[in-house]
């Protein structure tokens, strides 16, 4: 029985101890590649921004200096970052993470740039489930409709015009897919109404602040 028991002993304690080494060898693995990992990250936010984002338009970290919103009713999403560019030490632009929560398939998550008098700057379709050949055509990559906010703003086209022409608006829809650029452009819209009501709060926030806006845009009237 001592024999059993020694045995035993021994095999819990070489389980305890190849435990305890592989517990070692994920943290000591985890502290060699979280930097590695971060810089990824941080990275690849880089370079979605630099596709809405003129480099012409900053010289601060915009990444640094973001803040984050909590604003579902303007932005479609429960929380969002906005990055704050910034150009010799002025107020340039804001980089505004949206979600369009009513497209076809299922919510369109947006990058909505917006300079500092309120026009467009850009916007790319960073995710979305529409269907291919038709509703994916909001992509940079299969039509250039996306381009087709850059340089608007909510004086151009007039407020009530920000709706697919269908629906007696400036921007045409898609033979066949309505429900998907309606979406994008009632969201991009909706950015553009937030930056006009806090815009101003969102740009004096601290850096790594969190702002929450509990109240709602306004329904453009019908379009004549």
């Amino acid at each position: 029985m001592k024999t059993s028991l020694r045995e035993s002993l021994r095999a819990g304690a070489q389980l305890a101890l190849a435990g305890l080494a592989a517990a070692v060898l994920l943290a000591g693995t985890w502290a060699l590649t979280r930097d590695r990992i971060a810089q990824s990250e941080r990275q690849a936010r880089l370079q979605a921004l630099e596709i809405v984002l003129p480099a012409n338009r900053y010289d601060n970290d915009p990444i640094a200096d973001s803040v984050q919103v909590q604003a579902p009713a303007w932005l479609g999403q429960p929380a969002a970052t906005v990055y704050r560019a910034r150009l010799a030490g002025a107020d340039s632009a804001l980089v505004i993470e949206a979600t369009a929560p009513d497209g076809y398939s299922g919510p369109i998550r947006l990058l909505v740039a917006v300079d500092r008098s309120g026009t467009v700057l850009g916007v790319r379709i960073t995710a979305h489930q529409e269907t291919p050949g038709l509703g994916d055509d909001i992509e940079a990559g299969r039509s250039n409709w996306i381009f087709g906010f850059e340089g608007r703003s909510l004086a151009d086209p007039a407020r009530e015009r920000w709706r697919v022409q269908r629906d007696g608006g400036h921007f045409p829809q898609f033979a066949g897919a309505t429900l998907t650029p309606r979406a994008v452009v009632s969201a991009v819209r909706r950015v553009l109404d937030f930056v006009a009501a806090h815009g101003d709060a969102v740009r004096a926030a601290d850096a790594g602040a969190t702002l929450s806006f509990d109240d709602a845009p306004i329904d453009p009237p019908p379009a004549r």
